[in-house]
């Protein structure tokens, strides 16, 4: 396969981790990054180690579109707020950063940006695939940015890593357009939805009909709520009492008052997760029939439960069984998204270049290695 270059929109979490996993991939090669106020853009290949190094402990990204700060400092388009002395402080968005150069911005090979997301629309034709490393933000950004590439001209792979069902609807709807465009959009590959799903597509393979899909997932987090103050916020977006927009809503406090009272151990049952819709859209099963939960642990670098994905059917002759797909509990987190993600993102390439546009979840083609 020909050298692939992507862009990462986003630098947080799962945006530095896929910089950082492309060097241990063959034949991907970063060429842009972006967070919400600057872009670094190197068609031979971006410094990834000085980028990471620039921006470690000074994220730029962060879900409040904010123009003027509450308190009256200026705005800095991620939920922080800039004070006279140009210090920089974190709000309950979660957003870590200081001085004056924030995020990419802070690398030798960045530039501050007013539309840093139009700035990699700008540059696409030197960029094969797009990872959406967004994964916090409300329910139609990733939809959203999706129409901004088809507006904007660009013909390539979109990917991203989205975890709720109804953002699902919202690209499919799009569809039509995406493949006018020659755009191949994989959605929800990361791990759970991701490989994990793509997994349970191939359990089910034994069967001639699913009875039920459960995904089952643990977490451990050494570092805790302040290094993965997005993903813990995501996470509890998922508990009976929480959305998606209440959590966004919850100060830092409240958040650690919530691990404070699960003494740091979460548990989720019955999330609204994109395997649903993802693997009723590939024929395996009806959405109604998979279930997805897990443990996130905020205080030890150790699983608190093995991540595992059980795939219930009968087979041709009769039989009732159950296929199970385990994961190694050595395994980090950012090895099982942002591997995968590379993975998909590989395959979409593939695809694209083969002329299949529209959108396609993980159920539906393996990734690349």
């Amino acid at each position: 396969m020909d050298e692939t270059t992507f862009a990462v929109l986003g630098t947080g979490g799962i945006g530095r981790r896929a910089l950082e996993v492309s060097q241990h991939k063959d034949g991907v090669t970063p060429v842009a990054a972006c967070d919400r106020n600057g872009v670094a853009v190197d068609f031979d290949g971006l410094d990834v180690d000085e980028l990471l190094a620039a921006t470690e402990g000074n994220i730029d990204s962060g879900p409040n579109d904010d123009d003027v700060a509450a308190d009256g400092g200026a705005a800095t388009g991620d939920g922080s707020t800039t004070t006279d002395d140009g210090e920089t402080t974190v709000d309950s968005s979660g957003v870590k950063q200081h001085g004056e150069q924030r995020g990419v911005v802070a690398s030798a090979q960045a530039r501050p940006s007013d539309d840093p997301i139009q700035d990699v629309i700008d540059a696409g034709d030197g960029i094969d695939a797009v990872l959406l490393a967004l994964p916090n933000y409300e329910h139609d950004f990733i939809p959203r940015t999706a129409d901004r590439f088809v507006e904007g001209g660009y013909s390539g792979v979109l990917i991203d890593v989205l975890k709720r069902s109804r953002v699902i609807d919202m690209l499919e709807d799009r569809s039509d357009d995406l493949e006018a465009a020659g755009i191949t959009f994989i959605c929800g590959a990361g791990a759970t939805p991701g490989f994990l799903t793509g997994a349970a597509a191939l359990a089910a393979q034994s069967f001639v009909e699913v009875e039920s899909v459960d995904i089952w997932w643990g977490v451990g987090l050494k570092s805790g709520y302040e290094d993965n103050r997005g993903t813990v916020r995501e996470d509890i977006a998922h508990l009976p009492e929480y959305d998606l927009e209440t959590a966004r809503e919850l100060s830092d406090e409240e958040i650690e008052e919530i691990v404070d009272d699960h003494d740091g151990v979460i548990e989720f049952e019955d999330m609204e997760h994109a395997d649903d819709v993802l693997l009723e859209r590939a024929g395996i099963c009806d959405a109604a029939d998979v279930t997805v939960g897990g443990i996130l642990d905020v205080r030890s670098d150790e699983k608190p439960t093995t991540t595992t994905v059980s795939v219930t059917g009968t087979t041709f002759d009769g039989e009732r069984a159950t296929n199970t797909f385990e994961l190694g509990d050595e395994t980090s987190m950012e090895a099982n998204v942002n591997g995968p993600a590379l993975g998909y993102l590989k395959a979409g390439v593939r695809r694209n270049r083969a002329g299949e546009y529209g959108v396609f979840g993980p159920a539906e083609l393996m990734p690349g290695f």
